[in-house]
């Protein structure tokens, strides 16, 4: 059906009575029927036509309006895919920014220059960049001798200094010199001092939570270094146990940062494993046992390996003899 280009509501009907339309009325005309009965008959049928019309022009009209309507939900659609798409975009190329220049987004606080007692500890890049991969860094670098070696190393490194690193994905990223090179003189977590290692718990905590890490894993790692001097050993007068203490941290520190990007992934490591605490103290203690057996056998060695003395030689002195002034 061809499209109406003409609103059929806009017409009017003629007037078949005049006489332009008398061609008309000779097709109508007869014996019966004369011009004013054909003008009628003639009106009649325009009426009927235009109702016509008239239903079909609204049928396009209808039809226009659904089609326009469905052409307006396509493009909404396909506008929102496309600012979907472009928030993604943006958002992956604003997380890679993040990640290439942390530096350029970390936000500075609108307080005032803190004061030295106050002022916030200065960790060396080495660490940090330790902490960000979530892998194993020693308590050391947050004691008070690694803290000083990490500011006297702020003063005195070559900022320009950059080294090629590969990433997880592959691709090589560049690094400062200080983000690659480990402190001199680092001490094992578990040749740390009790004290030393109180006091660097807190520090550390705190570097975890400005440098992003989970709630959970802060408050699962805290729940560990509580549960360590609240143990029985903390307090113990045996410096074995102690020492078992600080070396199962060690040791069970080091195990669960390598197992977070494992498949199998890390465990709750709050929970303290008495078992294998006992294994551990068996185990330092071993070798002090094992001195002190040597010794021991050594002693008993010499003993029996000196020659039988005579107790015939010995001459009985009487106790009045021992005790003479004169004699003395």
């Amino acid at each position: 059906m061809s499209r109406f280009t003409i609103d059929p509501n806009l017409e009017q009907c003629p007037d078949f009575t005049s006489a332009i339309f008398q061609g008309s009325h000779t097709p109508l005309l007869g014996p019966t029927v004369n011009d004013t009965q054909a003008a009628v008959t003639l009106q009649t049928i325009w009426v009927a036509t235009n109702a016509t019309l008239k239903a079909q022009w609204q049928q396009q009209l209808d039809t226009d309006a659904l089609a326009a309507t469905k052409q307006r939900c396509l493009l909404a659609e396909a506008d929102e895919r496309r600012l979907a798409a472009q928030k993604l975009q943006d958002a992956v190329i604003a997380e890679e920014d993040r990640k290439k220049n942390r530096i350029h987004h970390i936000p500075i606080p609108d307080w005032p220059r803190p004061t030295c007692a106050a002022a916030t500890v200065l960790i060396c890049d080495f660490t940090l960049q330790k902490v960000d991969k979530a892998q194993f860094i020693e308590l050391y670098y947050w004691t008070n001798k690694g803290l000083a070696d990490a500011k006297l190393d702020f003063h005195n490194v070559d900022d320009d200094g950059m080294i090629p690193m590969a990433t997880a994905d592959g691709t090589t990223t560049w690094l400062p010199t200080s983000a690659t090179c480990p402190a001199y003189g680092v001490t094992a977590d578990h040749l740390l001092s009790p004290l030393d290692f109180a006091r660097v718990i807190p520090c550390y905590i705190a570097s975890l939570e400005q440098r992003g890490w989970e709630n959970s894993c802060i408050l699962m790692l805290a729940q560990f270094f509580g549960a360590l001097m609240l143990h029985d050993y903390w307090t113990s007068d045996d410096v074995f146990e102690q020492h078992t203490l600080l070396t199962c941290q060690e040791e069970q520190c080091h195990a669960w940062h390598q197992a977070i990007p494992q498949p199998s992934g890390a465990w709750n490591i709050s929970v303290i494993d008495e078992v294998e605490l006992s294994r551990t103290y068996d185990r330092i203690c071993h070798p002090d046992r094992m001195r002190t057996n040597n010794e021991l056998n050594s002693k008993v060695r010499s003993f029996t390996e000196t020659p039988h003395i005579n107790t015939n030689l010995f001459i009985y002195l009487p106790p009045s003899f021992l005790f003479d002034s004169q004699l003395l």
